[in-house]
C-alpha cells in the first residue's frame, strides 16, 4: 500500500527548486528528494555504513577547515531554479548562515558517498552538474572493503582528479590540508 504522504503531484512544466523546498516535512523525512532540470530524483536516505563514513569525513575535515568555512551534512544546494541537490557533505564559505538551500557560489566542496541506489547519479550526473555550477571541488567516496575516495578539482568545464586515497587515507593539499582516514 502506498501512503498518500509520499505521493508527489505531477508538474506539467517540471518542478522548481522552490517547489521542492516547499514540500511538507512528512514527504521528505523518509526519502531524499533532489531536482535536475525540473525532474525529481528520489532516493532512500542512506544506511548506517554510509553514515559512518560521513561521520569520519566530517570529523577529519573539521579541524582543517580554513577560517570562514563550515562543514555541513545533507545541506541543500540550489544550483539553478530547476536544479537542487543535497550532497552528503558540503563545505561552505559562509559559516553560520541559516538557510533552506545554499547557493552554488557559497559551496567550496561537495562530497558524495556512493550508495547502491545512487551509483550512476554520484559518479556521472552529479559530478557534471556540480562542475557546471562552478563548484570548485568534488569529493567522491566509494564504500567497500577499502573505502576509496577521489578528490576532483574543477579545471575548465569539468573536474580532474587531483588526489586519490591509498590504504584508506586521502591526503588533501587543496582546498585545505587534511588527512581523511576512511
Amino acid at each position: 500500500m502506498i501512503h498518500n504522504a509520499f505521493l508527489l503531484p505531477r508538474r506539467p512544466d517540471g518542478w522548481t527548486a522552490d517547489d521542492v523546498l516547499a514540500l511538507p516535512e512528512e514527504q521528505t523525512l523518509l526519502q531524499r528528494i533532489e531536482l535536475v532540470d525540473g525532474m525529481l530524483l528520489v532516493s532512500p536516505w542512506p544506511g548506517l555504513e554510509h553514515q559512518r563514513i560521513l561521520g569520519k569525513l566530517q570529523f577529519a575535515c573539521a579541524p582543517a577547515l580554513p577560517v570562514g568555512a563550515e562543514s555541513l551534512p545533507g545541506a541543500n544546494v540550489r544550483l539553478t531554479a530547476r536544479r537542487l541537490l543535497t550532497p552528503d557533505l558540503v563545505i561552505v564559505n559562509c559559516p553560520g548562515v541559516d538557510t533552506a538551500a545554499y547557493a552554488a557560489s557559497e559551496v567550496l566542496l561537495a562530497a558524495e558517498i556512493v550508495s547502491p541506489s545512487t551509483k550512476m547519479q554520484d559518479r556521472i550526473l552529479k559530478r557534471a552538474v556540480y562542475a557546471e555550477a562552478l563548484i570548485p571541488f568534488y569529493l567522491l567516496v566509494e564504500p567497500g572493503d577499502e573505502n576509496i575516495a577521489t578528490l576532483f578539482e574543477r579545471q575548465g568545464e569539468d573536474y580532474e582528479p587531483i588526489a586519490k586515497s591509498e590504504n584508506g587515507e586521502l591526503r588533501l593539499t587543496r582546498p585545505f590540508e587534511a588527512t581523511l582516514r576512511l
